[in-house]
């Protein structure tokens, strides 16, 4: 098997699953119950905290867990929604995942103005448009830092930084998603006030993930209870989800230099293959320090991008065509609308996405079946 759909989610490490395994054994009492076993599992979740906000470069107290990437942003969002409700201008992107371009939208729904982005073909926010289009009712900026299907990074230190210069009260918050964990960057010095992030897209458990809140920053809760997450995010708390996930976040610190370039060498050996193998190509991710490079959107005239996907796992090769929380590939993906992508090649894209473990005899070997799965839909599209 070749797992090349690592953007929708990732296999999680052994270490992660036997920390787990181990937590579901001796550690399950309940972190908010007064006993002995609860206060141990406490203590196990503030370790947890730690490893991870030392991952960031942030402060302990900033970090809270929650069920994962979608639930952190629509905490971020609805929250300051929620704070400010005087003001009611909010600044987003075309090519969002929709964790946060829904939720953006139902505040649209509620009578906030909303001001989308220009971006160019592939996906860099026109930084000139934020400039212009910040004002007195702006009250926030939400900007996914990674896009999960092309993979373009967004400037966050320079946009954090057109910002605050503009009012410090604005807040920035950062879909963090495809780039905890992947690439380089510093919450403080892009003076973002909350950066959302989930497990399993780093070989950690799915169902947890956290979310940053800068100390200056004060959100209204979504959701009520127990009072658990500084109240912010109620209910008990993945006790086994966020020592797994604190795991991964250890095996991180030790291995995302290595790991990153590892992926990127895979990246351009693949892209070189296909290159080499197809004619016909539109390569939709930069290939450089301006994208993840865990990510390779790729599209191939006049074929299907469900139909390639369908061919590829009859060799157990698994890929995608688009985000899995949004499009089964039936329609048209609204961030290939967003750069522009012309139908022609729009129909016929995948998404790759790569992991640590996997080979450049991979790679050869995928590039083999792709040619023939394109070959093969071209001799009857052509027709």
């Amino acid at each position: 098997m070749i797992y090349l759909d690592n953007c929708a989610t990732t296999k999680p490490r052994d270490e992660v699953i036997q920390s787990m395994v181990d937590s579901m054994k001796v550690g399950f009492g309940n972190p908010s119950s007064l006993h002995r076993m609860g206060f141990d599992v406490e203590k196990q979740i503030k370790e947890a905290r730690r490893v991870i906000a030392d991952y960031l470069f942030v402060q302990e107290g900033e970090i809270i867990f929650t069920s994962g990437g979608t639930e952190s942003n629509n905490i971020a969002i609805q929250g300051i929604a929620k704070k400010n409700k005087k003001r009611k201008h909010i600044i987003t992107t075309a090519i969002e995942h929709p964790a946060a371009s829904n939720t953006i939208r139902e505040l649209e729904k509620q009578g906030y103005e909303v001001t989308i982005l220009s971006n160019d073909n592939m996906g860099r926010i026109d930084l000139s448009h934020l400039k212009d289009s910040l004002k007195e009712d702006t009250f926030l900026v939400s900007i996914i830092h990674v896009n999960n299907e092309i993979g373009v990074i967004q400037d966050i230190k320079e946009i954090g930084n057109i910002i605050k210069d503009y009012n410090k009260n604005i807040h920035f918050h950062v879909d963090g998603v495809q780039s905890f964990g992947k690439i380089d960057f510093s919450l403080y010095k892009s003076k973002v006030d909350t950066f959302a992030f989930s497990s399993h897209k780093v070989y950690g458990p799915k169902g947890v993930g956290g979310l940053f809140i800068s100390k200056n920053t004060k959100l209204e809760p979504i959701l009520f209870g127990g009072g658990q997450e500084k109240g912010i995010r109620s209910g008990t708390e993945n006790t086994y989800g966020i020592i797994g996930f604190a795991k991964a976040v250890q095996l991180l610190s030790k291995n995302t230099s290595y790991e990153n370039k590892k992926v990127l060498d895979l990246k351009t050996y693949l892209v070189d293959e296909l290159n080499r193998r197809i004619e016909g190509i539109k390569i939709n991710s930069f290939l450089d320090e301006k994208s993840s490079p865990y990510i390779l959107n790729i599209s191939f005239s006049d074929t299907r991008g469900e139909v390639i996907v369908h061919y590829l796992e009859e060799d157990k090769i698994f890929v995608s065509t688009s985000s899995a929380c949004s499009s089964k590939g039936t329609t048209k993906s609204h961030v290939l609308s967003a750069i522009g992508l012309e139908d022609r090649f729009s129909q016929g894209t995948i998404r790759i996405c790569f992991s640590y473990d996997l080979s450049y005899e991979d790679m050869t070997f995928t590039a083999e079946k792709i040619t023939k799965a394109v070959n093969e839909i071209r001799s009857l599209t052509r027709r």
